[in-house]
């Protein structure tokens, strides 16, 4: 019987032979150690042992991506080979357990010293496999039921100044962004249990206004409350907002942690919306890290719903290519064999957004099933907040129908502005 197992792709810079760094990350990840050792023999190696399933070479570095003390001290120098390198692991090793399963693909991996690069690139796993662990509860179908928006993107924001605010001036700030028409408002990931507005009042004041729009509008909108916390603590944050009659909390993914995460999805039915901040201390660099179709690969298995993948043209450092390509990979199925999409997870864009980066979203896209996150593209609209969404509707419209935002502009004062102020 065929063994079942997850599927890992590294990239991998090494002055010796690409083979021999391969099996050994093998080892390290599965049965073996540097030695041979008491107990384990053949059939146990045939049973657990990982197995190198390829090395695809590339072209050598003169110089070392990262500095290694255990080749300096072998007096091992360049040229320094690189390779792609897919490895298989056993699933028996690792059970449905997410951080063992996390510690096996990455682990001790970035410490050999043998490389001077290593790059966690993707990971393949099974359907069944898959269906081990949490799906998310809304998703995009979902969260599209919930707010009722149907045939055209999620448009959103953020509670700025990050903070300072009290809890009832958020209050009011979320019941004049629910007048101004927004789908979703988020906490920004600094703003989680201050002390000048802590969730226990936040929660409250800011659910009487949203109630209130609802009941009076026949009209939901979901806020995203920032309950990034120790686990027991998150779980008790949740159970006030869904309480309050709330729907979506946040929580910073880097900081709590997978383990965290899954305790948070199987304590509640809110929408998990995923803040991934920090996220390119482990990717920036090329030759170190994880990239985002590996890293959304385990939180996706931790059950969360929405999934930060940055902006177009924003203000961060992710290439244009890499942010679409994000974006995309979370409305795929998660397992190469899966029959259906019905996993799949809202790509979340922000970070200095407007209404003249939705063209390049939605081409990047190639669908309206994404959420459009503007700070200042709502609420620093020269017209106001409910001018900025209808700039953002507008702009849709426009890039939906195939019409230049330009042209489009013409007979639309809200969208004009927007160009005027911000394209400027």
């Amino acid at each position: 019987m065929k063994t079942a197992t997850v599927e890992a792709r590294y990239l991998i810079e090494t002055p010796l032979e690409p083979e021999k760094v391969a099996a050994i990350m093998a080892g390290e990840q599965s049965s073996g150690t540097f030695v041979r050792v008491a107990g384990e023999t053949e059939a146990l190696r045939e049973r657990a042992a990982a197995k190198v399933l390829s090395i695809e070479e590339l072209k050598p570095l003169a110089r070392p991506s990262l500095a290694s003390a255990y080749l300096e001290r072998k007096g091992t120098a360049g040229p320094y080979r690189r390779a792609m390198v897919r490895i298989a692991f056993p699933i028996a090793n690792i059970g449905a357990n997410l951080p063992t399963l996390a510690a096996t693909l990455a682990g001790n991996l970035y410490d050999l010293g043998e490389v001077t690069g290593l790059r966690l690139v993707d990971v393949s796993l099974p359907q069944a496999y898959r269906e081990r662990f949490e799906r998310p509860r809304l998703g995009v179908q979902g969260t599209r039921r919930k707010l009722g928006v149907e045939d055209r993107p999620f448009f959103g924001t953020i509670i700025k100044p990050n903070v300072g605010m009290a809890a009832s001036e958020i209050a009011d700030l979320v019941g004049l962004l629910c007048e101004a028409g927004v789908d979703f408002i988020k906490d920004d990931e600094v703003c989680a249990d201050p002390d000048h507005a802590p969730l226990a009042e936040r929660v409250p004041a800011v659910m009487r206004k949203v109630r209130a729009y609802r009941e009076r509008t026949g009209r939901d909108v979901m806020v995203a409350f920032n309950v990034t916390d120790e686990t027991d603590a998150m779980r008790r944050h949740a159970d006030l907002v869904e309480s309050e009659g709330g729907s979506c909390v946040m929580a910073s993914l880097n900081w709590c942690g997978l383990s965290a995460l899954q305790s948070l999805r199987r304590s509640t039915p809110l929408a998990l919306h995923g803040h991934r901040n920090g996220f390119g201390a482990f990717s920036r660099h090329p030759a170190l890290g994880i990239s985002f179709n590996a890293y959304q690969a385990l939180y996706r298995l931790a059950g969360i719903d929405h999934m930060h993948v940055h902006g177009m043209g924003g203000k961060f450092s992710d290439p244009a290519e890499e942010v679409a390509s994000s974006a995309r990979r979370c409305l795929r199925p998660l397992a190469a064999d899966a029959a259906d999409d019905a996993d799949a997870v809202l790509p979340v864009f922000s970070s200095g957004q407007w209404a003249g980066t939705l063209p390049l979203t939605h081409e990047a896209i190639g669908s309206a099933d994404f959420m459009f996150l503007a700070g200042g593209g709502i609420l620093a609209h020269p017209d106001g907040p409910a001018a900025g969404v209808k700039s953002l509707r507008q702009a849709y419209e426009a890039v939906a129908s195939g019409t230049p935002l330009k042209k489009a502009a013409e007979g639309l004062p809200e969208l004009r502005a927007a160009l005027g102020f911000f394209g400027g």
